[in-house]
């Protein structure tokens, strides 16, 4: 959806220079450029009226419990949010069985303590 709006955003600015027109383009009709940008729009809107309509009845359905969720939950998450200050220190939440979602952080890098114990043994990496 939003790459039909934008480029729909960036006609609409480019075609409203074309009402300014002079006088004399206004008295015999609509010019061919803006007939054509009038029939775009409104192959657009005909276009975008079944996705909107399914929009519309999509937050008709999902509006409320995401309005509660968001109600309840939304000042726990915020608290979550100040406390961690590295969000990719995390795995992706996990769902257990039980309904309990967990999220687990990343195990640390040892890579620099493997490196030097093979120092102690007398091996380079080359």
């Amino acid at each position: 959806m939003k790459q039909i709006l934008l480029p729909a955003a960036l006609i609409a600015l480019i075609s409203s220079p074309l009402a300014a027109q002079d006088a004399e383009a206004e008295d015999s009709g609509p010019s061919l450029m803006e007939r054509g940008a009038e029939l775009f729009w409104e192959g657009l809107r005909q276009e975008m009226a079944p996705a909107l309509e399914d929009l519309q009845g999509m937050m008709e359905e999902f509006g409320p419990s995401m309005a509660e969720f968001l109600s309840r939950m939304g000042p726990a998450l915020a608290g979550i949010a100040k406390e961690v200050e590295d969000w990719s220190a995390y795995e992706m939440p996990e769902i257990l069985p039980n309904g309990d979602i967990i999220i687990r952080k990343k195990p640390k890098d040892n890579a620099p303590a493997a490196k030097d114990s093979e120092d102690e043994e007398g091996v380079t990496e080359i």
